[in-house]
């Protein structure tokens, strides 16, 4: 039985392409040069992890695949008649940083595996899996942050942003996460993004019913 969630395809490299010349486009910050190299470099699987173990985007290459897709999603909302009629308002390097690097967290904390089950004949098949082991349990958004700020400086508006793209879903404190999305309008369109991008973009269900 095969599987091919470790298997690399030319998608993956495109993406890569992708992300890497948004990246060298759009943030042109000090310090910005030197985190896209530590993304390239052997020191981070960045461009190969999953964006989960067994949820959204669980394959090689799904964090990337997710990043754009929250970028896309956060361009395409803050374009929207809505997000003008509010006044949201945000420069093109703020966007880019907030949803390509939401998820630096999730960075070598997923380990290849494997599990056996039964196929629908109850023959045991090998499959392989993606096994969560994080050596800097340091939180989620607010890993992100940490792991972003050696390399460059963010806005005050895009460090919390990046912490509470969660929103609800997070174990946090549901009276931060509102004064959060209050105080900082670009929190509230993250986590939009993120979801749309998590439940809909990335959605097996969704993608058939495209079909």
């Amino acid at each position: 039985m095969e599987n091919n969630l470790f298997n690399d395809n030319a998608g993956v490299k495109d993406n890569k392409a992708r992300f890497i010349e948004i990246f060298k486009t759009k943030i042109t910050r000090e310090g910005a040069d030197k985190l896209l190299q530590f993304l390239l470099s052997p020191h981070s699987d960045f461009f190969t992890a999953p964006a989960s173990s067994r949820f959204h985007s669980s394959y090689e290459g799904g964090l990337l695949d997710h990043s754009l897709n929250v970028y896309d999603c956060l361009v395409a909302y803050m374009n929207s008649d809505k997000a003008k009629e509010l006044g949201f308002e945000y420069s093109d390097e703020t966007l880019a940083i907030v949803a390509l690097l939401h998820d630096l967290c999730k960075v070598n904390v997923y380990k290849k595996g494997f599990r056996n089950v039964k196929d629908e004949k109850g023959v045991w098949q090998r499959v392989d899996t993606f096994e969560y082991d994080d050596q800097l349990p340091y939180g989620h958004g607010e890993k992100s942050v940490y792991m972003i700020s050696p390399y460059m400086m963010l806005k005050r508006e895009e460090a919390f942003a990046i912490r509470y793209h969660m929103g609800y879903s997070s174990t946090e404190d549901q009276r931060n996460i509102s004064a959060a999305f209050e105080m900082f309008p670009l929190a509230f369109a993250l986590h939009v993004a993120d979801s749309e991008a998590t439940y809909y973009v990335e959605s097996d269900k969704y993608k058939q019913v495209k079909k």
